[in-house]
């Protein structure tokens, strides 16, 4: 929970300022870069929330490496990261900057997980009431989890739509163990 508080505070900051010196679009490309090679390698992101390195290690090491490859803000902001004891969360915090950029685009996100894949048929049905309901361009991720048994899980931003079979089973034992018998 504290990871998506932490995100989102600090991904607002990054936006609202990246937006007011028009840089969105290259703090969009430079950080989805920067996410990849800290998903390919963490060394650096272990690095930089290691308790155990000071501070004045870790900012030197954001100079060096960044200072001649991204824009100076975007160097300041993860020195701030850093700073603050939050560098741990920054794919967190790209990946929630990247979702307000995507918004502003018009484009949202959503994470559908079902017990089977889904057809081709479903895939579009799903993505044109999704794209109809929002007014946006709908970026799919399509999850596969047995365990739901039948029907979907819908994640859009903020807002989880569970209509698997699971949930209704349990939604139904519920109601059931609040019945009297006689």
């Amino acid at each position: 929970m504290i990871a998506a508080e932490v995100a989102k505070k600090y991904a607002n900051a990054l936006f609202l300022s990246t937006g007011e010196r028009g840089l969105v679009d290259q703090a969009y490309d430079q950080f989805s870069g920067l996410k990849q090679a800290l998903e390919t390698d963490d060394s650096l992101l272990s690095f930089l929330s290691s308790p155990k390195v000071a501070d004045e290690q870790k900012l030197d090491l954001i100079h060096t490496v960044f200072g001649e490859r991204m824009e100076q803000l975007f160097v300041e902001f993860l020195a701030v990261l850093v700073k603050k004891r939050r560098a741990g969360y920054m794919v967190e915090v790209i990946d929630e900057f990247n979702r307000l950029v995507e918004f502003e685009k018009g484009i949202s996100r959503v994470t559908v997980t079902t017990a089977v894949p889904l057809t081709d048929v479903e895939r579009g049905n799903l993505l044109s009431t999704l794209a109809e309901k929002t007014g946006k361009k709908i970026e799919l991720e399509s999850k596969i989890e047995p365990a739901i048994i039948g029907g979907m899980i819908v994640i859009m931003h903020d807002e989880i739509v569970d209509g698997s079979v699971r949930h209704g089973l349990d939604l139904l034992e519920d109601q059931l163990q609040k019945i009297k018998v006689h």
